[in-house]
């Protein structure tokens, strides 16, 4: 079909996720045809380097044909198994009990889900039955983080807590609360990682005996808050946070889907810090995006508390349609195999002082706050005002002109609302990758910073 007529019809029918619905039909939708390692190409032909991996998912890079031949064998083989009525497929048994081998000790078994949103939701219901089955079905409050974001379901936009997902949709429920995020650049507390780690600690204590810990169930935390804004806590935050918990009686959940499958360096975050969680959830780099799979993996104590807690021959109510979809789940390892034998963890944790250098680089640029990351996970964060860290005025849109100008320079990354630059950048880029990146990237900032609004708003 035309450009035009696709753009048309784009506008009549298809709902795009997180967008102004009329601004969508003004502006018409970019078009994106091919894939290739780390570039994108466009309708227009336009090469683009793709510097956030599509959504934070697509670890492996575009193109990588032993998945795409993975997935056609299982599909001519088998297409689809349901997972109800005990029936199963060899590739969701297998990736299952690779997933248990991979991840922390603590973590025995898994519930496959279509995505990030799902397992969240999922985690709350497996949480939500878990107590009800063990005598405490007092245990509904549910903590996390502000500028935390786990999914967009129906109870999960709740955990979320960024309110262009709260709008109109009647979240938070009354048993989801929020404590402050730890946020090294804007801690109340200063940047002292003791000090950042004891404030975040303090505030889950406080909250908990706030609400009564015989009334919390879980906390959920993500290692680093990826829409929140990537968000990199201190070194030793994730493991006095599941200290705590432990302490307190409540369980811990680790929001792994966009920190998983060597975002960070290792194979899960957690396992930087030995930490080893209740319930873990996972998506995204699972099937590095080549196909919709999450999943849910939890501790022997929760399986079996909600195992022992049905009466014989009554089962558990819950389930999807395409849990532990084999051609998804047939992906899932290849992927997990091209991460471990084919080198592509190993060669994130080779490229990742490259990226860091890139971002630190950027500093002494104007319009330059902050540079964070961990691994291949990073962000530049824009001010006004280095010294008071002054964010610019919305009414600016700073993050607009920066998406329009990037793409101008054929790179793809994510500018967030307040002004935060988001990275991720696939596991096969290479340093000439990174170098243009950089290149790009500085471009368009200097062709930012030029725009006499943005030269205006800018303190010196």
């Amino acid at each position: 079909m035309q450009i035009d007529s696709l753009v048309a019809l784009d506008r009549q029918h298809l709902i795009h996720p997180l967008v102004n619905y009329r601004a969508h039909e003004q502006r018409g939708v970019t078009i994106l045809e091919s894939g290739h390692g780390a570039y994108l190409k466009d309708a227009q032909g336009n090469e683009l380097l793709d510097a956030f991996s599509g959504l934070w998912c697509v670890n492996v890079g575009y193109g990588q044909q032993s998945i795409v031949q993975a997935a056609a064998e299982q599909m001519a083989k088998l297409p689809y198994a349901t997972g109800y009525f005990h029936f199963g497929s060899e590739p969701a048994i297998r990736l299952a009990a690779r997933l248990v081998e991979l991840a922390p000790p603590s973590l025995r078994h898994v519930y496959f889900t279509l995505g990030g949103s799902d397992a969240d939701d999922s985690a709350i219901r497996f949480i939500t039955h878990y107590f009800n089955s063990t005598g405490r079905p007092q245990k509904k409050q549910f903590i996390s983080l502000e500028r935390g974001y786990h999914g967009s379901s129906s109870q999960g936009s709740g955990l979320t807590a960024l309110s262009v997902f709260h709008n109109n949709f009647d979240v938070p429920l009354r048993n989801q609360h929020k404590i402050p995020s730890p946020y090294p650049y804007r801690n109340p507390v200063g940047s002292d990682p003791e000090a950042i780690i004891r404030a975040s600690v303090e505030a889950l204590r406080s909250k908990v005996q706030e609400l009564g810990a015989e009334n919390v169930a879980a906390f959920f935390c993500e290692p680093i808050q990826g829409s929140g804004g990537v968000i990199v806590p201190p070194k030793g935050w994730l493991k006095a946070m599941r200290m705590a918990c432990r302490e307190l009686g409540i369980l811990f959940v680790v929001d792994e889907v966009i920190t998983a499958f060597g975002r960070t360096g290792p194979m899960f975050a957690c396992e930087a810090e030995g930490v080893e969680p209740d319930l873990m959830t996972i998506a995204k780099g699972l099937t590095a995006a080549y196909a919709p799979m999450g999943a849910v993996l939890m501790s022997d104590e929760v399986y079996a508390g909600i195992a022992d807690g049905m009466a014989t021959g009554v089962p558990v109510g819950h389930g999807y349609t395409y849990s532990a979809h084999p051609v998804s789940a047939a992906i899932g390892l290849e992927v997990l195999r091209l991460y471990t034998e084919g080198g592509l963890l190993a060669n994130g944790i080779a490229q990742a002082p490259h990226f860091e250098e890139g971002l630190r680089s950027l500093l002494s640029h104007p319009l330059v706050g902050e540079a964070r990351s961990r691994g291949l996970l990073g962000a530049l964060e824009l001010v006004s005002d280095k010294s008071s860290k002054e964010r610019f005025s919305p009414s600016l849109k700073l993050h607009e002109r920066i998406t329009e100008v990037a793409y101008r320079n054929k790179v793809v990354f994510r500018a967030f609302g307040d002004n935060i630059l988001g990275f991720a950048p696939a596991l096969c880029y290479t340093a000439a990758d990174f170098e243009l990146l950089f290149a790009r990237l500085k471009k368009t900032l200097d062709e930012v910073l030029a725009q006499p609004e943005v030269r205006a708003a800018v303190k010196q």
